[in-house]
């Protein structure tokens, strides 16, 4: 695959993702949600964490949040660009369709996040209580502290567990509960696309 159409891949991921997130942004209270099925509804979350809305702060206890949120914006920098050098590398040497494929949904995965770390906080206002405004005159944070913006949920099983489970009886059971955006989406399928079909991404030489 050629390095342009790569970049088509990239541009139109890139495009559905920050589309949909200032849709949502723009639209939406915090917390805010429209049910499309009774197993999918939108949903309007912030996180300011990595992965299912972990800090750093939660792991390392003495750093702050915001040194927190920094640190990992800056991680999801560096990360981008080794994710980058790789797709490029790949394409250079003549690496196979299917593994560029899912360099290029996770190149633009990755990057659709980091547009919303980086500059969400320094164009839109506050969510909370309110629909919040593009390029705001109050900013809710600063360049590289900004909030992933997420809003796809699938309650696809929202029920209680029997009473005769022990520990559990009686307690909510609800599967799939976090809730993701479109740049997770080009990120998880492009990892599943070198899990599943790793002999073709990386086909052993005879």
């Amino acid at each position: 695959m050629s390095l342009r159409k790569a970049s088509i891949i990239i541009v139109l991921v890139l495009l559905i993702d920050q589309i949909s997130k200032v849709y949502i942004k723009t639209n939406f209270v915090l917390g805010e949600f429209v049910e499309v099925f009774s197993w999918f509804k939108i949903l309007f979350i912030e996180n300011e964490g990595a992965a299912w809305g972990t800090k750093i702060s939660d792991i390392i206890p003495f750093v702050s949040d915001e040194a927190g949120k920094l640190s990992l914006t800056i991680f999801r920098l560096i990360a981008i660009c080794g994710i980058g050098y790789w797709l490029y590398s790949s394409i250079k040497n003549g690496g196979t369709k299917t593994l560029i494929w899912a360099q290029a949904l996770i190149f633009a995965g990755a990057l659709g996040n980091i547009i919303d770390s980086v500059f969400y906080g320094l164009i839109f206002d506050e969510s909370y209580g309110q629909v919040a405004t593009l390029f705001s005159d109050n900013p809710y944070s600063s360049l590289f502290h900004g909030r992933v913006v997420d809003m796809l949920y699938f309650p696809l099983i929202d029920t209680f567990w029997p009473e005769w489970v022990p520990w559990l009886g009686g307690k909510s059971l609800r599967f799939f509960e976090p809730v993701f955006n479109i740049a997770d989406t080009a990120i998880s399928t492009g990892v599943g696309i070198l899990l599943v079909f790793n002999k073709k991404a990386f086909p052993s030489e005879e």
